[in-house]
Order: C-alpha cells, then sequence, then structure tokens
C-alpha cells in the first residue's frame, strides 16, 4: 500500500501536510537526547485527579497522561497538529466518510510491548464508553477497524473534516495490560470509584511512571525504550510533580531551589520573580475563558432565600448580573493585567471567533438594578435590602486568582442588591460537585483544544446527555440548538458552517446561560537553566524542553 502521495494531516484552519521530522527541526529540537541525568521537581497548584487518562476532562489531569500516555496526534507550541502515534491519515477518495491511518511502528509500551491496531481499537472504545469523560470529542465516530497490525480505518458516521482536530487527548492504552489490571473501562470519578488505571499507568509516553501519591508526589523517569528518544531533546531523566496548593508555599518552594518549575504563577509574584537572581518567567495567553454559571433549571434554588421561584430561570436576571460585572476592574486589579476581558466563551485562537460576539457588554449598575425590578425582585427591608440571596461556589486552587475573582464578584452583586455568600473549595470537590449538577451560582474555565467553536457548544450548552453536555451544569436545554450543535460535527460546507456557528453563538450569548469573564494569561517560572515555553492550552510536554546554561 503506498502511503506517500495523497496522505495529509489537518492544520487549525485548512489541510496541509504536516511531517513529525520538519516541525521538530523548524522548532529546533531535532537532537539525541542527552544521556545525563537532570532531575525537574515540578510544582503545581492542583494534581491530576486520576491517572486515567480518560475519566477526567480538566487540563492538570490531561497535562500529566500527556507525560505517562500519548494520543494519535498532540497539538505543538504553534498550534498545529503533530504526528505521534499516528504518522500520516487521509481521507479515502471514494468515501470522505472513512479515515485511513497509519500508525507509527516500533513503538513499545513502558513494559516493553509492541504498541499496535489492535490497542487503538480498544482505546477509542473506552473512550466511548459511559464512564469517559472524553467521549463527546469522538461522537462522530461509526466504528474503528483494524486493516493490519499498523494501519487502521476509522469511518465517521457523515463526513467530518474536523476529526483529527478532536483527537489530542484521547490517549491509546495498551489492551493486554488494562485487562490484566481491572482497567477495561474508564474509573467512573463522579461516583469516586477507583479502577486498575486510577494509581498505575501503562502507555507509550516519554516518561513512565515510578511512583503516585495522590496530592503528595508522583514520580515519573524517562522511558529509555521511547520510539521519539532521537527526535526529542529529552532532556529531562526524572520529573517529580509536587502538588502544592497555597501560593506562597508553592512560590517559596521554588525561591529556595526545593522545586524547580512552578507551573501557575501567582499574579502576585510575577513582577517579584522577574527580579529575582536565576529564575526565568514565561507568560502567555491560554486558550481558555473564565465565566460564571447559573442554575436555570429547577423551580428554586437550593441556595437561595427566595422560595418558590428560580431568579436564575429570569433572562431578565441573568442580564443584569452579566452588564453589573465589571470585567475590567477583574483584569486590572484582580489579575494584575493576565487577562482580557471578554463577552463570549471563546477565544481568538478558535475558528468561529468572533469579535462581535466577543465584546463586552457596557457595564450599566443602573440598568441592572432596573431589570431586577422589572424581574420582580425588589430589594427587601427585611432582608437587609437585598433582593435574594444565594451561594457562588468557586474552586481556590484550579484558575489564575480564582477565589479572588469570585470575591470581587460578590461586591459587585452587592451593589444590585444580590447577596452572594462565597463558598470557595478546592477543584477536587468543586468540579464533581458541578458534573452533579449541585451548584446553583459558579465560576470554571474552559480550554478548547479542538481550537474549535463546537467543543464550546456540545460541552457546555448541549442538554446533559451520555455524551454531549456533561460539562453544562446550568440545566439549560435547547433541542432544536442541541440538533445544530450536533450537525456542526459533520459539516463540510465551511462558509455554511461558520455562518451557523455565528448564529448559534448569537443565540446563546443573548440566552446569557453565562457570565464570561476574561481570557486568562499563564505564567511558568523556572530555575537551574530548565526553558520551559507557554502552550495556548496550559499543556506542557517536558520532552521537548531543554536545559540552557547563561
Amino acid at each position: 500500500m503506498d502511503f506517500g502521495r495523497g496522505w495529509r494531516s489537518k492544520g487549525t484552519r485548512r489541510f496541509n501536510r504536516i511531517w513529525l521530522a520538519g516541525a521538530l527541526i523548524a522548532a529546533g529540537l531535532l537532537t539525541t537526547a542527552g544521556a545525563e541525568a537532570r532531575t525537574v521537581r515540578w510544582a503545581r497548584s492542583l494534581d491530576a485527579q486520576t491517572l486515567d487518562p480518560m475519566s477526567a476532562n480538566i487540563g492538570p489531569t490531561t497535562v500529566v497522561a500527556h507525560q505517562l500516555y500519548e494520543p494519535l496526534v498532540h497539538r505543538g507550541y504553534d498550534g498545529k497538529l503533530v504526528p505521534t502515534l499516528a504518522t500520516e491519515w487521509r481521507n479515502l477518495p471514494d468515501d470522505p466518510t472513512v479515515w485511513e491511518v497509519k500508525l507509527r511502528q516500533g513503538v513499545k509500551f513502558h513494559n516493553g510491548t509492541d504498541f499496535t491496531a489492535d490497542d487503538v481499537l480498544f482505546s477509542f472504545d473506552r473512550a466511548r464508553s459511559p464512564n469517559s469523560d472524553f467521549r463527546g470529542l469522538i461522537t462522530s465516530i461509526e466504528s474503528v477497524t483494524k486493516i493490519d497490525a499498523h494501519t487502521i480505518r476509522i469511518k465517521t458516521k457523515a463526513p467530518n473534516p474536523l476529526l483529527f482536530e478532536n483527537l489530542t487527548n484521547i490517549f491509546m492504552m495498551s489492551k493486554a495490560w488494562a485487562e490484566a489490571n481491572n482497567a477495561a473501562l474508564p474509573q467512573n470519578i463522579r461516583e469516586r470509584q477507583e479502577n486498575g488505571a486510577t494509581r498505575q499507568a501503562m502507555g507509550t509516553g516519554a516518561f513512565q511512571l515510578i511512583s503516585r501519591e495522590p496530592d503528595v508526589r508522583t514520580v515519573m523517569r524517562r522511558f529509555e525504550g521511547y520510539w521519539g528518544r532521537n527526535q526529542f531533546p529529552l532532556e529531562v531523566s526524572e520529573l517529580i510533580l509536587v502538588p502544592i496548593q497555597q501560593d506562597a508555599t508553592r512560590i517559596a518552594a521554588l525561591l529556595s531551589g526545593e522545586v524547580d518549575v512552578v507551573h501557575d504563577v501567582p499574579v502576585q509574584d510575577i513582577s517579584r520573580l522577574q527580579q529575582s537572581q536565576g529564575v526565568k518567567v514565561n507568560t502567555g495567553p491560554e486558550n481558555r475563558v473564565i465565566f460564571l454559571g447559573f442554575n436555570v433549571g429547577p423551580a428554586e434554588l437550593k441556595t437561595s432565600d427566595i422560595k418558590g421561584k428560580n431568579p436564575f430561570a429570569d433572562r431578565r436576571v441573568r442580564a443584569a448580573v452579566n452588564i453589573a460585572v465589571n470585567r475590567e476592574a477583574i483584569t486590572r486589579v484582580v489579575m494584575r493585567g493576565q487577562g482580557v476581558p471578554i463577552g463570549y466563551v471563546g477565544t481568538n485562537f478558535i475558528s468561529g471567533y468572533s469579535p462581535e460576539i466577543a465584546a463586552v457588554p457596557r457595564l450599566d449598575v443602573a440598568a441592572a438594578n432596573k431589570a431586577l425590578d422589572e424581574a420582580g425582585y425588589p430589594r427587601r427591608a427585611d432582608a437587609g435590602n437585598t433582593r435574594f440571596s444565594v451561594s457562588l461556589q468557586c474552586p481556590n486552587n484550579r484558575y489564575v486568582a480564582d477565589e479572588n475573582i469570585c470575591q470581587a464578584v460578590v461586591g459587585m452583586m452587592g451593589q444590585i442588591g444580590i447577596k452572594v455568600n462565597l463558598v470557595a473549595k478546592p477543584a477536587a470537590q468543586h468540579f464533581p460537585e458541578l458534573q452533579r449538577e449541585e451548584l446553583d451560582f459558579y465560576l470554571v474555565g474552559w480550554g478548547i483544544p479542538t481550537y474549535d467553536a463546537e467543543y464550546v457548544l456540545t460541552f457546555m450548552f448541549h442538554t446533559r446527555s451520555a455524551s454531549n453536555g456533561t460539562w453544562n451544569g446550568t440545566r439549560y436545554s435547547n433541542p432544536s440548538l442541541d440538533t445544530r450543535m450536533i450537525a456542526l460535527q459533520t459539516m463540510p460546507d465551511v462558509t455554511r458552517r461558520n455562518a451557523e456557528i455565528a448564529e448559534l453563538q448569537r443565540i446563546l450569548k443573548e440566552e446569557t446561560i453565562y457570565v464570561p469573564l476574561h481570557v486568562q494569561s499563564i505564567s511558568h517560572a523556572m530555575r537551574g537553566g530548565l526553558q520551559m515555553q507557554v502552550h495556548p492550552d496550559a499543556q506542557a510536554w517536558f520532552k521537548y524542553f531543554r536545559f540552557v546554561t547563561s
């Protein structure tokens, strides 16, 4: 079979041919792995929720998975797709619903067994199972079949030119290992269950797991049998993840030399670190929006003092909150400039982004108060001149300045007579509660790894189901819009698709199910000569990073 002429991979907005070696040469990374032993102690505010690579679609979990496991393709630091366990792929000339994929040969799992098409078929089946938090990415797939040991065919329900954009976090697992270690199905993380992949790992990644102590440390060591050892620097020989929730403690550990890199630098420490000898800070915009969500579904909110009514079910109330939030003040004062205000859940990294849709609404406290009066929620003398109360649930260790953002929102809501009780919790508690639909008013962030607006629509606005709307904690449901969202996955006409995305975004912005706040920036701080770039998805592949002696 000829795997030359006709094969292609897809970039962010167009099809183009991407060769792994070419991408690495362009980045200056084509080299032989250094033999010197270099340990990197990697501090983050938040640990991975699990090592199971399919049970939790949340950044701190996937960034660890990317060290141990690999997808067919990953997104490089330039935003383009990089062939990983797949080397080439193409649509069959006579059937645009079928992709034929050539798998990389000579790849070993960490236990020395070969990576083959059987593992790919198993991994896709696992990723589409009910407990997988990534199944929404691949709902367009009808079947995956084996042609030979290193060739597969993926058939979609209709032509899907964006299929490979959705595969960057679909990790490949060893079928034999998973079946032998009670990990044939993903961990049900919502119900706090565990399986054989919760604390163990068997991937093909540049690092293999040595030990795992959740919320204490995870030790990974360079895999000497890695297929890319002559293509990536691989200068990090041992990687130790150390979760340190407290900002001050995390920065003190960096300055004292106890850790070598801080992945998520608090905004208040950036300036000080930039002036610290031996410390380098890299900052860049993240492909992530931070926003507030409302519970619009039930007849009554659990945390409100208004009984028999749900204020957030009224669009006028949601719109009032939207124009009472001072986004400029949040980014200037709370974020210290490390963010860009935005009016929609989308970033300029993605297809479907529209400056018009993303425009920030004008701050108007007087209009917000008037809207609340008209909605039937007057200020009440017997309730301290407030209209109603509600709890705002906020993570305190996930996003840049997350708890401080929520504190600012509390004050802004007070200006329009909404008494907000702030409840800040670690992400390990916050996100399961969000997914169990237990929150009335909450803060969340959403990254967009497919670089396409459809990802936001089907995960955040679609009616909650087994495959879609899995992060929609608002209870919002519009079946007619659901159908249009899903249709985007198999709409080959780019002009028509862009027009449909724009219309859906316009409708949903008017619904005000969410109150977008800003696109956050993220900063990494490092010492010891480590050169660590900032990826738009806040990901990090330590196989890329070098040590530079000044």
